[in-house]
């Protein structure tokens, strides 16, 4: 077994991963600075934060049918220049609507790259190593959140408008990734089932297992190819005969984005400053969000293979749930005193005059605090007071917010992260494997989309502690949904996993 030329060709694909999660989260630091410059609502915000899943959306229902007729390579290809346009484009818009068409091209990248890269490296791998491989994928979207969290912080204090190059610097690693997918092979499994190319095939597979391995791997392939006599279409897809495969697929997907963790990526800096946190102290704490994401993922990547999906997933979402919890406990605590010391953090003089006829008040929510400012402050002040300046006002156990934050990250990436595009890359049999990942991601991207795009107003209009509390509760389902529909691939071939979900 040729461990290192396989890992080699699985951390080149997996690459496209790094970019995901650098873009991902880089504009959690850009949030502040495009908000001034383009003057955004909150629906606008929302909207220019979360239109690069509408991209993601477009990617993904394209990605899987164009890698079935044009190969994975290539369309691993076009998502590296997309990433590259789309990093150029955001840095140098002047307007919302070019700054938000470069989201866009971005997400149609995110979208291709998060679904291809994963089957194209579970294709490639021996079953004893598909689980660690693809995991890899989830390791580079982590190590890319990571690097994009210091690079904000090491961006955010440069003169003029920082968040240019926050978003600018992308292109670099965009444009060595396209270099780099040259030295990757097509799919051995594409070739031998969209082209009958079976001796190529048989080539690449004994670069990455030896002759037996390879023999053995195309006999299985052909045997697969020798079931199907055409391509899978929609209607099959939603057959009776795929409603195990549809309910884990759909389930895993809707769980993995509704329990918050783009919410969490997105608006790292923004949650530490809603339990009180400086800027300085808020972008350190999203550095110490993405270390612990990466070095629990490296955990998920030792286990996986051992331990197995199925418990990875019961043990991570019952984490989550309990952090979750926490984090609705600590804001739930929390209090809001009007003094001296908190209205100095006003910068508006009318509104800081206005609010001090209320000093020497304390309030047990966001909700009773609002009600109070409401009277004495005008529409537009009130507006800024719930969007800037309430964070100023809370007397909050901040420890326990970022342990809870912590908690969750980790669990999140020894579980949903990982597992659920290891899980999507074996269940599908390989004739509807395109167009059904194509479904699947669309619909995780929707459903990630309505997460980005709700937060700042959830924040803003149910408070801190509603929003967690519904993520909690989120966890707590998929938690449920785990432990009576999720099936166990560990050690199977991709044949066998089949044959196992459609009898």
């Amino acid at each position: 077994m040729n461990k290192s030329y396989t890992l080699f060709v699985s951390f080149i694909v997996a690459l496209g991963g790094f970019l995901l999660g650098f873009d991902s989260a880089v504009i959690s630091g850009a949030v502040s600075g495009i908000r001034t410059y383009f003057e955004m609502s909150d629906w606008e915000l929302g909207f220019s934060v979360g239109c690069v899943i509408f991209g993601a959306m477009a990617g993904n229902i394209v990605a899987g049918p164009m890698s079935d007729k044009f190969g994975r390579k290539k369309v691993l290809l076009v998502t590296a220049m997309l990433f590259t346009i789309s990093a150029l484009w955001s840095a140098l818009a002047t307007t919302y609507v070019a700054f938000v068409t470069a989201r866009i091209i971005g997400g149609i990248g995110i979208g291709g790259a998060i679904l291809i890269a994963p089957i194209y490296i579970a294709e490639i791998a021996p079953p004893k190593l598909r689980g660690s491989l693809v995991s890899l994928n989830q390791l580079n979207i982590v190590i890319g959140i990571s690097v994009a969290y210091f690079s904000n912080y090491f961006l955010k204090d440069l003169d003029g408008e920082s968040w240019r190059w926050m978003l600018g610097v992308e292109v670099v690693p965009a444009f060595l990734y396209f270099v780099a997918l040259f030295a990757v092979p097509r799919s051995p499994r594409w070739l031998i089932q969209k082209l009958n190319l079976v001796e190529v095939a048989r080539k690449i597979l004994i670069k990455i297992g030896g002759k037996e391995y390879a023999d053995i791997t195309v006999d299985e392939i052909q045997r697969g190819v020798a079931k199907k006599e055409k391509a899978g279409t929609l209607r099959e897809l939603f057959s009776s005969r795929m409603a195990t495969i549809m309910t884990i697929a759909f389930g895993i997907a809707f769980f993995q984005q509704i329990t918050g963790i783009n919410a969490i990526f997105y608006y790292a800096p923004t949650i530490f400053e809603q339990a009180g946190g400086s800027t300085d102290s808020s972008f350190l704490q999203a550095i110490v969000v993405g270390l612990t994401n990466l070095v629990f993922t490296l955990v998920a990547i030792r286990l996986i293979d051992k331990l197995g999906r199925k418990p990875l997933l019961i043990i991570g979402t019952g984490a989550m749930t309990v952090a979750l919890s926490m984090a609705t406990m600590a804001f739930n605590n929390a209090t809001y005193d009007i003094n001296e010391e908190t209205l100095s953090t006003i910068q508006n003089e009318d509104m800081r005059t206005a609010m001090s006829e209320l000093s020497g008040n304390t309030y047990n929510s966001q909700k009773e605090i609002f009600a109070a400012v409401s009277p004495v402050l005008n529409q537009d002040q009130l507006f800024s007071f719930k969007r800037n300046e309430v964070k100023g006002f809370i007397s909050i156990n901040a420890t326990l917010v970022l342990i809870a934050i912590l908690l969750y990250v980790a669990a999140f990436a020894i579980s949903l992260g990982p597992v659920m595009w290891t899980l999507l890359s074996e269940i599908f049999p390989g004739h509807i494997k395109g167009i059904a990942i194509s479904v699947v991601g669309f619909f995780n991207s929707l459903v990630s989309y309505t997460v980005t795009q709700f937060f700042p107003w959830e924040l803003t209009n149910l408070g801190p502690t509603w929003t967690f509390a519904i993520y909690a509760i989120m966890a707590a389902l998929s938690l449920l949904f785990v432990m009576k529909f999720v099936i166990e691939t560990k050690g199977k071939s991709l044949e066998e996993v089949e044959e196992l979900l459609i009898n």
